[in-house]
């Protein structure tokens, strides 16, 4: 059977919210494993604040393209400023994070190669409707280092104990 196109409004997708350092949500768009293609898609929004935690993918590609606010990309050993229309491409075993800068939520699209980031974030965060305001900062599980494991992550930075 042929795949079948598909048009997603821009609140039809699964969505999370995010722990800390984070915070925000994500969007889960395009589910590889649910699609059977090569590839997952979504969005994130990382708060004012916040940030997406030092971490590699040993099995994936990512790209990321950032829709609005401001940032710093570290990529292995260099701080990188981006904004929107900025595109930053990681392949495999690239270590990298994101922080916010400034008084904006930092938004990107991010592409996963093969897919699988979206059971990730599932089992990370909360379940978010569209509309509804933000929870308190809220911590990530206590076995986030084997969710990490099981999904798309070859090493990530974990909390200082």
């Amino acid at each position: 059977m042929a795949m079948q196109a598909r048009v997603i409004g821009p609140e039809e997708a699964p969505s999370h919210w995010q722990p800390v350092p984070a915070n925000g949500f994500v969007r889960c768009i395009l589910s590889g494993t649910e699609l059977g293609i090569g590839f997952s898609m979504g969005t994130q929004t990382v708060a004012v604040g916040g940030r997406v935690r030092d971490h590699l993918h040993d099995r994936h590609e990512e790209v990321i393209h950032v829709t609005a606010g401001r940032g710093l990309a570290r990529v292995e050993e260099a701080e990188h400023p981006i904004g929107p229309g900025s595109t930053v491409f990681l392949p495999r075993g690239c270590r990298h994070g994101f922080v916010t800068v400034g008084e904006e939520a930092l938004s990107f699209v991010w592409f996963l190669a093969p897919g699988g980031l979206e059971a990730f974030f599932a089992a990370i965060g909360r379940p978010r409707v569209a509309g509804e305001a933000a929870p308190a900062p809220f911590p990530r599980p206590a076995d986030v280092a084997e969710i990490e494991r099981r999904t798309v992550f070859g090493w990530a930075e974990q909390p200082k104990a």
